[in-house]
């Protein structure tokens, strides 16, 4: 199960993930991600304390959302490893520069 709840304020929303981010959870994080795309300008940051396991697909959808400009705030060696090898890669050239991969 994956829960997905979304914050936002004027400066940042936030998706907060807890759970499995694998199964048929998937599509349900791609479309949360996808809205928050489309309706907010500010920056969006992905937090991925609450999460307990990522499957390959979700690892690239993940990857996605780091080329498409979300911020990560991952603990626990699970998610740090993950949020490392995400943001080792280069981001979509609309991104903003400078910006760091995790918090």
């Amino acid at each position: 199960m994956l829960k997905i709840t979304r914050y936002s304020n004027e400066t940042s929303t936030t998706l907060r993930l807890e759970g499995r981010v694998a199964g048929p959870w998937l599509a349900e994080l791609a479309r949360s991600w996808q809205r928050v795309v489309e309706s907010e300008p500010n920056s969006k940051v992905i937090d991925l304390t609450g999460v307990t396991f990522i499957e390959p697909e979700g690892r690239r959808i993940l990857s996605r959302m780091w080329r498409e400009g979300a911020e990560f705030v991952a603990t626990g060696c699970l998610t740090k490893c993950v949020v490392e090898e995400i943001t080792r890669s280069g981001r979509a050239a609309s991104s903003r520069p400078g910006r760091r991969g995790s918090r």
